[in-house]
């Protein structure tokens, strides 16, 4: 029977204790915290601080512990502590400061300050504890207080896209009012050119009659209907009218029939004068 050499056992034994310790500490609980915040003298600004961890959460098992190292020195400070039950700061600078603004069982630990005072300048310091889960590192923020708001970058982009799209608005709003007055424009040069044109130019449908047109040709109509029936009354009387037409043309025969006996006088009557005009001579 083979038995592997200690030396083997050893080495295995070795390399497993560094695969446990890794796997353990890459099990570690997990914190979330910004990098940087900035608040301005005297408002309140929340530190916000989640964590995650494998093992499960309880109000029981979780601890939180917030310190703070000011920029001057390399000590820390308590700011706030958790334990079932939140435990604010009793005494030093951040007394009636600090209060809970965390939920356990959502796995926040954050906490609020209020009425910052430049004197927090520094770096605050989150760290949680979930027993068994007791490995990890801690979130860090490195605090600011000013006496007025920087732009961010955040905040640079978006004056960007807001001046941007005012822009835009305030271009097609120019478009806009422009269009509306060529629009008005043509039509009040449409109404000018419409006056100015004679009532005679004007085109004029054949099938529509003014009123007064047709008043006119009701009249007309009326007319012609009274002088045909004047006509149909004369006609019997046309026999008549024959005769007395005859009667007339009588009696001019006989007017032109004297008229031509005088003329034959008065040239007999001229004949005889010369007669005796000559015989004097």
């Amino acid at each position: 029977m083979f038995y592997p050499p200690m030396s083997r056992v050893w080495l295995l034994l070795l390399l497993g204790g560094l695969v446990l310790s890794g796997v353990r500490h890459v099990s570690g609980i997990v914190i979330y915290t910004p990098s940087e915040v900035e608040a301005v003298n005297g408002t309140n600004v929340k530190l916000k601080c989640t964590f995650t961890s494998n093992h499960p959460v309880s109000l029981q098992s979780v601890t939180v512990s917030w310190n703070f190292r000011s920029l001057n020195s390399g000590s820390e400070e308590s700011v706030f502590y958790y334990q079932e039950v939140p435990y604010p700061p009793t005494h030093g600078r951040f007394k009636g400061h600090a209060v809970w603004s965390g939920d356990i069982l959502r796995r926040d630990a954050s906490i609020t300050l209020h009425e910052v005072p430049p004197t927090f300048n520094g770096t605050f310091i989150c760290q949680v504890r979930n027993r068994p889960d007791v490995h990890g590192s801690n979130g860090e923020i490195f605090f600011r207080v000013v006496k007025k708001v920087s732009l961010s970058e955040i905040g640079i982009l978006a004056a960007a896209v807001g001046g941007a799209c005012g822009v835009i608005l305030i271009l097609l709003g120019i478009f806009v009012a422009v269009r509306l007055c060529k629009r008005k424009r043509i039509e009040n040069d449409i109404e000018m050119f419409t006056e100015e044109v004679p009532k005679e130019s004007k085109w004029k449908d054949p099938t529509v009659c003014l009123p007064e047109e047709a008043v006119h040709l009701t009249v007309v109509t009326k007319e012609k209907e009274a002088v045909s029936s004047d006509d149909e009354e004369s006609e019997p009387s046309s026999g008549d009218d024959e005769e007395e037409d005859g009667l007339e043309d009588d009696d001019d025969d006989d007017d032109d029939d004297d008229d031509d006996d005088d003329d034959d006088d008065d040239d007999d009557g001229g004949d005889d004068e010369g007669g005796i005009l000559d015989a004097l001579d």
